[in-house]
């Protein structure tokens, strides 16, 4: 008798157990898992802020971002805090010099830019893993 009680209790209740949902995978961004070609320059990030480089760069770039929740793969980032990433002399530090590269509440962005020199990419604002690729233009 003790022992049906118990398996009764065991079993749960409604003919069906409950299971907790599970977390959904780490997953990297799509422009993460592209194999890097001759002259790119990748960056990855978990969240703001961060530094990455310096980099030297040296022509014309079709540089592009895309960040993910790995919680939430449908979010949209329209309602999110807007990803900011510049490019710095210093890292950290923006200045007179310094190139704008995003400001953007997306989920993924690109536009083309010309760079000469040596450059820390800075990460100021961003909630959410992301990848910057910077890819040379012909």
């Amino acid at each position: 008798m003790i022992a049906l009680l118990a398996g009764a209790l065991l079993g749960g209740c409604g003919g069906q157990a409950a299971t907790a949902p599970k977390p959904s995978p780490t997953a990297e961004p799509a422009l993460a898992r592209q194999a890097k070609r001759a002259g790119e320059i990748v960056v990855r990030g978990e969240a703001s802020p961060r530094s990455h480089g310096p980099f030297t760069f040296r022509g014309r770039y079709t540089v592009r971002f895309e960040q993910i929740a790995p919680e939430d793969p449908s979010l949209d980032f329209r309602g999110e805090t807007s990803f900011v990433a510049t490019l710095d002399r210093r890292p950290e530090e923006e200045a007179a010099d310094s190139r704008r590269l995003f400001r953007a509440a997306r989920r993924s962005g690109a536009r083309r830019i010309t760079l000469d020199g040596r450059f820390y990419v800075d990460v100021a604002f961003g909630d959410f893993p992301y990848v910057i690729r910077f890819t040379p233009a012909p």
